[in-house]
Protein backbone atom coordinates (compact mmCIF):
# COMPACT_ATOMS: atom_id res chain seq x y z
CA UNK A 1 0.00 0.00 0.00
CA UNK A 2 1.11 3.48 -0.76
CA UNK A 3 1.97 5.96 2.29
CA UNK A 4 0.01 9.13 2.84
CA UNK A 5 2.92 10.52 4.95
CA UNK A 6 6.83 9.56 4.76
CA UNK A 7 9.09 11.31 7.32
CA UNK A 8 13.00 11.15 7.20
CA UNK A 9 15.51 11.63 9.35
CA UNK A 10 13.44 15.20 10.62
CA UNK A 11 15.68 17.43 12.11
CA UNK A 12 14.39 21.02 13.84
CA UNK A 13 16.84 22.48 16.30
CA UNK A 14 15.67 25.06 19.02
CA UNK A 15 17.72 26.65 22.13
CA UNK A 16 16.51 24.43 24.63
CA UNK A 17 14.87 21.43 22.12
CA UNK A 18 15.40 19.56 19.26
CA UNK A 19 13.89 17.01 16.54
CA UNK A 20 16.92 14.06 16.46
CA UNK A 21 16.23 12.49 13.15
CA UNK A 22 12.82 11.55 13.06
CA UNK A 23 11.34 9.23 10.57
CA UNK A 24 7.74 6.81 10.33
CA UNK A 25 5.48 6.55 7.92
CA UNK A 26 1.65 6.34 7.34
CA UNK A 27 -0.68 3.84 5.54
CA UNK A 28 -3.83 4.75 3.57
CA UNK A 29 -6.96 4.03 5.35
CA UNK A 30 -5.14 3.94 8.82
CA UNK A 31 -5.29 5.73 12.15
CA UNK A 32 -1.93 6.84 13.98
CA UNK A 33 -1.94 7.91 17.19
CA UNK A 34 0.89 10.02 18.04
CA UNK A 35 1.88 9.60 21.95
CA UNK A 36 4.68 11.63 23.87
CA UNK A 37 4.63 13.60 26.76
CA UNK A 38 4.52 17.60 27.12
CA UNK A 39 7.49 18.95 25.52
CA UNK A 40 8.12 15.78 23.19
CA UNK A 41 8.14 17.31 20.43
CA UNK A 42 4.60 16.43 19.10
CA UNK A 43 3.22 19.75 18.07
CA UNK A 44 6.31 20.92 16.70
CA UNK A 45 6.25 17.48 14.39
CA UNK A 46 2.69 18.89 13.01
CA UNK A 47 3.36 21.95 12.67
CA UNK A 48 6.74 21.35 10.43
CA UNK A 49 3.81 18.41 8.56
CA UNK A 50 1.88 21.80 7.86
CA UNK A 51 4.92 23.70 7.22
CA UNK A 52 4.35 25.95 9.61
CA UNK A 53 8.01 26.22 10.73
CA UNK A 54 11.10 25.65 8.93
CA UNK A 55 12.44 22.11 8.92
CA UNK A 56 16.54 22.13 9.39
CA UNK A 57 17.12 19.11 7.31
CA UNK A 58 15.27 16.04 6.68
CA UNK A 59 12.31 14.98 4.08
CA UNK A 60 8.54 15.23 4.99
CA UNK A 61 6.36 13.85 1.64
CA UNK A 62 2.59 14.20 1.98
CA UNK A 63 0.67 12.24 -0.96
CA UNK A 64 3.93 11.18 -1.82
CA UNK A 65 4.42 15.34 -2.79
CA UNK A 66 7.44 17.36 -1.06
CA UNK A 67 4.99 19.28 1.97
CA UNK A 68 7.14 22.79 0.91
CA UNK A 69 7.36 22.41 -2.42
CA UNK A 70 3.75 21.74 -3.35
CA UNK A 71 2.17 23.28 0.46
CA UNK A 72 -1.21 24.49 -1.60
CA UNK A 73 -1.51 20.92 -3.71
CA UNK A 74 -1.16 19.07 -0.70
CA UNK A 75 -3.18 21.40 2.21
CA UNK A 76 -6.46 21.55 -0.45
CA UNK A 77 -5.96 17.57 0.72
CA UNK A 78 -5.67 17.32 4.54
CA UNK A 79 -8.17 18.39 7.46
CA UNK A 80 -6.43 20.13 10.56
CA UNK A 81 -8.63 19.61 13.54
CA UNK A 82 -7.02 21.66 16.69
CA UNK A 83 -7.58 21.45 20.23
CA UNK A 84 -8.66 24.73 19.87
CA UNK A 85 -10.38 26.24 17.12
CA UNK A 86 -9.48 29.78 15.73
CA UNK A 87 -13.15 30.55 14.09
CA UNK A 88 -15.04 33.87 14.92
CA UNK A 89 -16.73 33.80 17.19
CA UNK A 90 -19.63 36.33 16.86
CA UNK A 91 -20.20 34.34 13.50
CA UNK A 92 -22.95 31.72 12.91
CA UNK A 93 -21.94 28.04 11.84
CA UNK A 94 -23.33 28.59 8.53
CA UNK A 95 -21.56 32.48 8.29
CA UNK A 96 -17.99 30.84 9.42
CA UNK A 97 -18.65 27.98 6.24
CA UNK A 98 -19.17 30.49 3.89
CA UNK A 99 -15.55 32.24 5.12
CA UNK A 100 -13.99 29.23 4.55
CA UNK A 101 -15.34 27.42 1.85
CA UNK A 102 -13.80 29.63 -1.10
CA UNK A 103 -10.65 28.60 -0.12
CA UNK A 104 -11.05 25.25 -1.04
CA UNK A 105 -11.78 24.26 -4.87
CA UNK A 106 -13.70 20.87 -4.27
CA UNK A 107 -15.74 22.22 -1.17
CA UNK A 108 -19.00 20.35 -1.50
CA UNK A 109 -21.56 22.20 -0.16
CA UNK A 110 -23.67 18.94 -0.06
CA UNK A 111 -21.66 17.01 2.05
CA UNK A 112 -21.17 19.61 4.31
CA UNK A 113 -24.79 19.89 4.98
CA UNK A 114 -24.89 15.96 5.21
CA UNK A 115 -22.23 16.23 8.27
CA UNK A 116 -23.68 18.95 9.95
CA UNK A 117 -26.91 17.03 9.83
CA UNK A 118 -25.17 13.56 10.94
CA UNK A 119 -23.29 15.65 14.05
CA UNK A 120 -26.76 17.98 14.86
CA UNK A 121 -24.89 20.95 14.03
CA UNK A 122 -27.63 24.08 14.26
CA UNK A 123 -26.13 26.51 11.44
CA UNK A 124 -27.71 29.83 12.81
CA UNK A 125 -25.70 28.91 16.15
CA UNK A 126 -23.31 31.20 16.97
CA UNK A 127 -19.65 29.84 17.47
CA UNK A 128 -19.03 31.25 20.72
CA UNK A 129 -22.34 29.27 21.59
CA UNK A 130 -21.19 26.15 20.87
CA UNK A 131 -19.73 23.55 23.44
CA UNK A 132 -16.24 22.18 22.82
CA UNK A 133 -17.18 19.09 21.24
CA UNK A 134 -19.65 21.16 18.91
CA UNK A 135 -16.31 22.63 17.79
CA UNK A 136 -14.29 19.80 17.12
CA UNK A 137 -17.15 18.28 15.33
CA UNK A 138 -17.61 21.73 13.67
CA UNK A 139 -13.72 21.35 12.42
CA UNK A 140 -14.43 17.75 10.93
CA UNK A 141 -17.17 18.69 9.11
CA UNK A 142 -15.14 21.75 7.40
CA UNK A 143 -12.33 19.05 6.92
CA UNK A 144 -14.68 15.97 5.39
CA UNK A 145 -16.19 18.83 3.21
CA UNK A 146 -13.16 19.50 0.85
CA UNK A 147 -12.47 15.54 0.55
CA UNK A 148 -9.47 15.72 2.81
CA UNK A 149 -7.58 12.03 2.77
CA UNK A 150 -5.17 12.89 5.01
CA UNK A 151 -6.69 14.32 8.82
CA UNK A 152 -4.50 15.88 11.22
CA UNK A 153 -5.94 15.69 14.58
CA UNK A 154 -4.33 17.71 18.06
CA UNK A 155 -5.53 16.69 21.04
CA UNK A 156 -9.71 16.20 19.34
CA UNK A 157 -11.08 14.51 22.17
CA UNK A 158 -8.68 16.64 25.55
CA UNK A 159 -11.92 18.18 27.61
CA UNK A 160 -14.40 16.51 26.01
CA UNK A 161 -17.07 14.74 27.99
CA UNK A 162 -16.68 10.94 27.51
CA UNK A 163 -20.09 10.66 25.50
CA UNK A 164 -18.64 13.14 23.19
CA UNK A 165 -15.07 11.55 23.10
CA UNK A 166 -17.02 8.44 22.14
CA UNK A 167 -18.88 9.72 19.42
CA UNK A 168 -15.44 11.76 17.61
CA UNK A 169 -13.87 8.05 18.24
CA UNK A 170 -16.81 6.28 16.01
CA UNK A 171 -16.92 8.99 13.73
CA UNK A 172 -13.07 8.54 13.12
CA UNK A 173 -13.78 4.87 12.62
CA UNK A 174 -16.06 5.39 9.69
CA UNK A 175 -13.79 7.48 8.06
CA UNK A 176 -11.27 5.01 7.50
CA UNK A 177 -14.23 2.95 5.94
CA UNK A 178 -12.95 4.65 2.50
CA UNK A 179 -9.64 3.38 2.17
CA UNK A 180 -8.10 6.49 0.66
CA UNK A 181 -8.71 8.42 4.11
CA UNK A 182 -6.06 8.44 6.76
CA UNK A 183 -6.02 10.22 10.23
CA UNK A 184 -2.99 11.19 12.29
CA UNK A 185 -4.20 11.36 15.71
CA UNK A 186 -2.17 13.69 18.43
CA UNK A 187 -3.57 13.03 22.03
CA UNK A 188 -2.59 12.45 25.56
CA UNK A 189 -5.49 10.13 26.19
CA UNK A 190 -3.60 6.69 25.30
CA UNK A 191 -7.36 5.15 26.27
CA UNK A 192 -9.07 6.47 22.93
CA UNK A 193 -6.06 5.56 20.94
CA UNK A 194 -6.40 1.52 22.27
CA UNK A 195 -10.20 1.46 21.13
CA UNK A 196 -9.44 3.18 17.19
CA UNK A 197 -5.27 3.51 16.32
CA UNK A 198 -3.81 0.27 13.64
CA UNK A 199 -0.37 1.90 14.68
CA UNK A 200 1.40 4.13 17.66
CA UNK A 201 4.28 6.45 17.31
CA UNK A 202 5.78 7.04 20.32
CA UNK A 203 7.80 10.29 20.30
CA UNK A 204 9.93 10.94 23.60
CA UNK A 205 12.68 14.60 24.02
CA UNK A 206 12.40 14.79 20.60
CA UNK A 207 13.03 11.17 19.18
CA UNK A 208 10.72 8.71 18.48
CA UNK A 209 10.73 5.73 20.67
CA UNK A 210 8.67 3.44 18.16
CA UNK A 211 6.88 3.60 15.62
CA UNK A 212 4.49 0.38 15.30
CA UNK A 213 1.25 -1.85 14.63
CA UNK A 214 -0.23 -0.72 18.06
CA UNK A 215 -1.42 -4.80 18.40
CA UNK A 216 2.35 -5.56 18.01
CA UNK A 217 3.25 -2.94 20.74
CA UNK A 218 1.35 -4.09 23.32
CA UNK A 219 2.09 -8.22 23.27
CA UNK A 220 5.29 -7.36 23.10
CA UNK A 221 5.11 -5.54 26.19
CA UNK A 222 4.90 -7.09 29.73
CA UNK A 223 3.98 -5.66 33.09
CA UNK A 224 5.69 -7.96 35.44
CA UNK A 225 4.88 -7.43 39.31
CA UNK A 226 6.75 -9.38 42.28
CA UNK A 227 8.48 -8.74 45.84
CA UNK A 228 11.32 -6.24 46.01
CA UNK A 229 13.61 -9.33 47.65
CA UNK A 230 13.52 -10.77 43.93
CA UNK A 231 15.81 -7.60 42.80
CA UNK A 232 19.41 -7.51 43.03
CA UNK A 233 21.66 -5.96 40.39
CA UNK A 234 21.64 -8.86 38.16
CA UNK A 235 17.89 -9.48 38.07
CA UNK A 236 17.62 -5.51 37.95
CA UNK A 237 19.15 -5.37 34.32
CA UNK A 238 16.26 -8.28 32.65
CA UNK A 239 13.90 -5.27 32.71
CA UNK A 240 13.36 -2.15 30.55
CA UNK A 241 12.27 0.35 33.40
CA UNK A 242 11.53 -0.42 37.49
CA UNK A 243 9.25 0.91 39.68
CA UNK A 244 9.37 0.34 43.55
CA UNK A 245 7.57 0.83 46.13
CA UNK A 246 7.26 -0.37 50.22
CA UNK A 247 4.94 -3.48 49.24
CA UNK A 248 7.56 -4.25 46.13
CA UNK A 249 8.14 -3.79 42.28
CA UNK A 250 6.48 -3.55 39.15
CA UNK A 251 8.70 -3.14 36.04
CA UNK A 252 8.26 -3.42 32.21
CA UNK A 253 9.79 -6.15 29.83
CA UNK A 254 9.93 -6.99 26.13
CA UNK A 255 10.99 -10.57 27.21
CA UNK A 256 8.28 -12.24 28.62
CA UNK A 257 10.15 -15.71 28.03
CA UNK A 258 12.81 -15.11 29.63
CA UNK A 259 11.19 -13.16 32.63
CA UNK A 260 9.59 -16.66 32.86
CA UNK A 261 12.53 -18.70 33.09
CA UNK A 262 14.36 -16.21 35.55
CA UNK A 263 11.36 -15.94 37.93
CA UNK A 264 9.49 -18.77 37.35
CA UNK A 265 6.27 -18.22 39.37
CA UNK A 266 7.84 -15.67 41.72
CA UNK A 267 6.32 -13.34 40.08
CA UNK A 268 2.62 -12.02 38.37
CA UNK A 269 2.49 -11.31 34.91
CA UNK A 270 -0.10 -8.64 33.17
CA UNK A 271 -0.53 -7.10 29.51
CA UNK A 272 0.12 -3.43 30.01
CA UNK A 273 -1.89 -0.40 28.68
CA UNK A 274 0.11 2.34 26.09
CA UNK A 275 -0.08 4.31 29.02
CA UNK A 276 1.72 2.08 31.00
CA UNK A 277 4.42 2.01 28.36
CA UNK A 278 4.55 5.75 27.86
CA UNK A 279 4.96 6.19 31.62
CA UNK A 280 7.35 3.89 32.18
CA UNK A 281 9.69 5.26 28.95
CA UNK A 282 9.57 8.75 30.58
CA UNK A 283 9.61 8.23 34.26
CA UNK A 284 11.36 4.80 34.80
CA UNK A 285 15.01 3.55 34.57
CA UNK A 286 14.82 3.15 30.80
CA UNK A 287 16.95 1.24 28.53
CA UNK A 288 16.83 2.29 24.82
CA UNK A 289 13.78 0.99 22.68
CA UNK A 290 15.36 2.72 19.08
CA UNK A 291 16.17 -1.34 18.03
CA UNK A 292 11.91 -0.78 17.47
Amino acid sequence: MSNILEIRNLRKQYDKFSLKDISFSLERGYIMGFIGPNGAGKSTTIKLIMNLIKRDSGEIKVFGLDNIKNEKEIKEKIGFVYDENYFYEHLSILEMKRIIAPFYKHWDDGTFKKYIKDFNLPPSRKIKDLSKGMKMKFSLALALSHRAELIIMDEPTSGLDPVFRIEMLEILQSLIQDERVSVFFSTHITTDLEKIADYITFINDGSIVFSRPKDDILESFALIKGGKELLDKDTRKEFLAIKENSFGFEALTDNTDRIKKIFKNEVIIERPTLEDIMVYTVRGEIKCLDSY
